[in-house]
């Protein structure tokens, strides 16, 4: 089940009372796809959205209105055609087909959650959040998904807007507004799903920074390890490493013994063990000498 669904799911169980059936009911129709004065039509993949259709058109309607479902090609179809029931429809939730708009004398206080709710049930969808980040509402009209950004904004939560075909997109994209947005719309349990994802993301780009950093590490260390013997090796090949002082060459012998010493290692193996910073100042002075050495500015006698 995709985590779209999963919300979905959660969200049908908590419309439990009068206020968040009607309030739910209100946000599914005003922002249904198609809502005309001959028919209304709810599409939705998920068969538990469709029965939720069906029942609160059922008990907020008390019969007056038949709602008919059919499933086609795996998809659940919900539709209203009956025109003196779109009517009655219209007139209690005071939907103007030719300009819709949101009535919030409709919602109390504590149901506008469920309305919300509605909204998404309708039109939303939210992405699996281990993929990315981002919950939407497709609404019908442009200032529809005005007052539905309005909405949110004044509960904090970061919304936009942009057009996709004849559809006005109210999205999401920061992982905490779309925490907050589940959390208002009544899906908990997603939310903390959510969470659980974002921390093992977390973590793991964490362990893989530290990966990339102890590789980085090691291949400076490797490559510092081969500059040095191959200074090493064009000073012995030219004037042996007796042209050394007797500390460059311990460290240097050392070197050419023990390819993956680290210098601290190589350090704590001199005669007088020093630290890996001294360590690391004697190869310089090698370095130097060889470069020295191929531009001819090196003497025997110029001991270092």
């Amino acid at each position: 089940m995709s985590f779209s669904n999963e919300v979905k799911n959660e969200i049908f169980s908590t419309i439990t009372d009068k206020d968040k059936r009607f309030a739910c009911l209100y946000g599914m129709l005003l922002y249904c796809k198609s809502f005309s004065k001959d028919m209304i039509i709810f599409q939705t993949e998920n068969a538990a959205v469709s029965r939720l259709i069906f029942n609160l058109i059922k008990d907020v309607f008390q019969n007056k209105v038949h709602a008919v479902v059919d499933e086609k090609n795996d998809k659940y179809i919900c539709s209203v055609s009956d025109k003196d029931e779109i009517n009655y429809i219209s007139d209690t939730y005071s939907i103007n087909l030719s300009d819709r708009k949101i009535n919030k004398d409709l919602i109390v206080n504590n149901s506008m959650g469920a309305f919300t709710a509605g909204i998404f049930l309708s039109c939303g969808s939210v992405n699996d959040p281990s993929k990315e980040y981002h919950l939407e509402y497709a609404s019908p009209c442009i200032q529809l998904a005005e007052e539905l950004r309005e909405i949110l904004n004044v509960i904090g939560i970061n919304a936009k807007i942009f057009e996709r075909k004849n559809m006005s997109v109210v999205y999401i994209k920061e992982s905490e507004s779309i925490e907050d947005t589940l959390t208002y719309m009544g899906a908990q349990q997603c939310t903390i799903e959510l969470i659980n994802v974002k921390i093992f993301k977390d973590v793991r780009n964490k362990a893989n920074r530290l990966a990339n950093c102890d590789n980085a590490n090691i291949d400076k260390v490797v490559n510092a390890a081969i500059k040095q013997t191959e200074d090493i090796k064009y000073i012995q090949s030219q004037f042996g490493l007796k042209c050394l002082t007797p500390e460059l060459k311990e460290v240097a012998e050392i070197r050419l013994e023990n390819s993956d010493m680290s210098l601290q290692e190589i350090g704590n193996s001199l005669k007088n063990p020093i630290s890996r910073s001294g360590v690391n100042h004697r190869f310089k002075k090698i370095a130097e000498i060889a470069d020295r050495i191929r531009e001819g500015k090196f003497t025997f006698d110029e001991k270092n």
